[in-house]
């Protein structure tokens, strides 16, 4: 497995940038402003974190995403410290990311890989997004927020 950034010549994979985030317009936005980095084996594209600085000294891994069928393989873990490293190595003394209150195992994952839940966003994706989401049954309506001291 191979993490490098994505370069400016390629495409973005949209439906895997999808999977993370419903929202083509806010994925649209945010790529463009962030650094994008991608996990690949054999030239398929099986995962995606994107980096988006927001104060000085500040990042936020803002869209991680792994193809369906490689979920379930650690393949999100390595991505998330893979952010990690290279938030740090940028020079950045804080990581953040935001999660849905329905996100179950991505809270699990991310509190594994040392972030710490610092505050809730009510109603982020209510205000947010068009179309309500559901997972593990639950509406997804406030925004875990986290965070790292690097």
């Amino acid at each position: 497995m191979n993490i490098r950034k994505l370069q400016a010549n390629e495409n973005y994979p949209m439906e895997l940038l999808l999977l993370a985030d419903p929202s083509r317009k806010l994925v649209e936005e945010y790529i463009t402003r962030g650094e994008s980095f991608i996990a690949e084996e054999e030239h398929e594209i099986l995962g995606i974190y994107v980096l988006l600085p927001t104060r000085p000294e500040t990042v936020e891994l803002v869209n991680i995403a792994v193809a369906e069928r490689s979920q379930g393989q650690g393949l999100g873990k390595m991505l998330v410290l893979h952010a990690i490293q290279t938030a740090k190595e940028r020079g950045y003394k804080t990581i953040e990311i935001g999660t849905g209150n329905s996100s179950i195992g991505q809270l699990a994952l991310y509190q594994k890989c040392g972030f710490r839940i610092v505050g809730v966003d009510q109603d982020f994706f209510i205000r947010h997004y068009e179309e309500e989401i559901y997972e593990n049954g639950i509406q997804c309506r406030d925004m875990i927020r986290l965070s790292q001291d690097l």
